[in-house]
Order: structure tokens, then sequence, then C-alpha cells
């Protein structure tokens, strides 16, 4: 059986931890989508690090002749689909149009996010801690995380949880 595995960090610090610019930023990024913290913030920001860091490699590798460059096109294609599918590219985006993307891009694409946008909570915060008490649920299935990547297909199926109270009673009536 051995030993569970160590939790890594899912993020990177910023290299300048006191830049001034750089902290106004994010406190505004941090309050437009109600993260927790800072942290939450930079997950997305390596998240899109690594799709960036993707599509660098591929776009250089893309006209190589032979073998090497057919599979950096399905490569493309495949990384593409997967973020199509989840909502962040349109259909016919290039590898561009993935350099192209902003950690906005990602983090509307949180449950917490499309709670508040869809009307299911009056504020930000509010969506936050109604999915973390197990009000919100997606296809049926309850969701505790509120940084949980909502997929395009999904979107539709965001609702209250059967158990709910705000399912019976609608957020209006309930507060």
């Amino acid at each position: 059986m051995g030993d569970p595995k160590r939790h890594r960090k899912k993020y990177v610090t910023p290299t300048r931890p006191w830049d001034k610019l750089r902290l106004e930023k994010e406190i505004q990024i941090v309050v437009k989508y109600g993260l927790r913290n800072k942290r939450e913030l930079w997950r997305f920001q390596n998240i899109l690090r690594k799709y960036r860091g993707v599509a660098r490699d591929l776009l250089a590798k893309i006209d190589l002749p032979g073998k090497e460059g057919e599979y950096a096109k399905a490569k493309a294609q495949q990384v593409i689909r997967r973020l199509n599918r989840m909502g962040v590219l349109e259909e016919n985006a290039t590898l561009d149009d993935i350099l192209n993307l902003s950690v906005e891009d990602f983090l509307e694409r949180r449950l917490q996010t499309l709670v508040y946008r869809q009307g299911l909570a009056r504020t930000i915060k509010q969506a936050r801690q109604m999915i973390v008490h197990g009000h919100i649920a997606v296809d049926g299935r309850r969701i505790t995380a509120p940084s949980y990547i909502v997929e395009k297909d999904e979107e539709s199926k965001i609702g209250y949880y059967r158990t709910s109270s705000f399912a019976s009673k609608g957020l209006m009536e309930a507060e």
C-alpha cells in the first residue's frame, strides 16, 4: 500500500512579492471573482502559464517536416478541443488564440462565478458559501468546491441540490 502521496503546490508565487502594480491588480481580481486568497488566483495563473507554454512549444514544432510536425498538429488539436470543451476557446480557435488567453477567461469558468452570473446567488461571496454548504449541484451531483471548472455542456445543468432549502423555496423567499 505505502504512504499516501504528498500534496504538492499547484501554484507558483510571484518572483517580486511587493510589486505594487501586480498587488493592486491581484486585489481587484480577487474581489471581482470572490476568491478566498491569492493562492487561488496563482493556481489559475499557473494553469494559464502551462497552456501557453504548450502552445508555444507546439507553434515551434508544427511546421517541422515528417512525423514530428504531424504529431504537433494532432497535439495542438487536442489542446484546442480541451479548451473548447472547457468553454475557454471558441470552436475554430488556433494556437495563437491560446496565447491571447488571460487568467480571467479561466476564472469565468469557475462554479462560483457561474452560480453568481446565473442568478442563483445574490453576491459572489454568497455563491461561494452556497457551494461550500452543499446547496449547488451540477447535473444532479453536489459539488462543494467553488473552484470546480464547469465545462461548456454542464453550464446549463447548474442548479440547487435536490435536498437544499433553496431548491424548494427559491432564493428570494429563502432570505
